[in-house]
C-alpha cells in the first residue's frame, strides 16, 4: 500500500513538474506599464474573431513548449482583436480602441504579430500563421537583427 501511495504520489509530481506553461498574455497598457519599469520588447497578437488561421496558432504554435518558452523569455506578449471598437486604453497621450491601434499599426491581414521595441517604436510585423519552428525562427531574426535597446 505505501509503495502504491509513494508511486502515485511521484507520478503526480512529475506531472506537475511536466505542466505546460502558457504565454503570459497581457492587455497592451499593461504590457507597456511593464515595459516602463523592465525594458523588453512587446510582441501583440493581433486577430479577429472570425480568423480561422489566429485559432489555429492560438491551438498548435502558441501551445509549443519552446515557443511559449521563448516568447515569455523576450518579449511582453499582447493580444489586440482588430474588431473591438469597445475596449479603449491610453498610449502615448491618446485614447484608443483596439480597432484603432490595430489600424495605427497598420495591419490589413489576420494573424498578424507586431513586434514594439523597448522604446515603443512598431519595428516590423510577421503576418500569417506560421508553425512553431518556423514562427521561432522569424522572431529568431528579429532579435538577432539587434532591433533590441541592450
Amino acid at each position: 500500500m505505501k509503495k502504491l501511495f509513494l508511486v502515485a504520489f511521484i507520478t503526480l509530481i512529475s506531472l506537475a513538474a511536466n505542466a505546460q506553461e502558457k504565454i503570459e498574455w497581457m492587455k497592451f497598457e499593461d504590457a507597456v506599464a511593464a515595459n516602463q519599469k523592465n525594458p523588453k520588447m512587446l510582441i501583440v497578437d493581433v486577430y479577429t474573431d472570425w480568423c480561422g488561421w489566429c485559432k489555429k496558432m492560438d491551438a498548435l504554435t502558441f501551445q509549443d513548449p519552446k515557443v511559449i518558452e521563448y516568447i515569455n523569455s523576450q518579449f511582453y506578449a499582447v493580444k489586440l482583436n482588430a474588431e473591438d471598437t469597445k475596449r479603449t486604453f491610453d498610449f502615448m497621450g491618446k485614447k484608443y480602441s483596439e480597432a484603432q491601434m490595430a489600424a495605427v499599426m497598420r495591419v490589413q491581414s489576420y494573424p498578424n504579430f507586431v513586434i514594439i521595441d523597448e522604446t515603443l517604436k512598431n519595428i516590423t510585423q510577421l503576418p500569417g500563421y506560421r508553425e512553431p519552428e518556423q514562427f521561432l525562427e522569424g522572431l529568431g531574426v528579429i532579435v538577432k537583427k539587434g532591433f533590441r535597446g541592450q
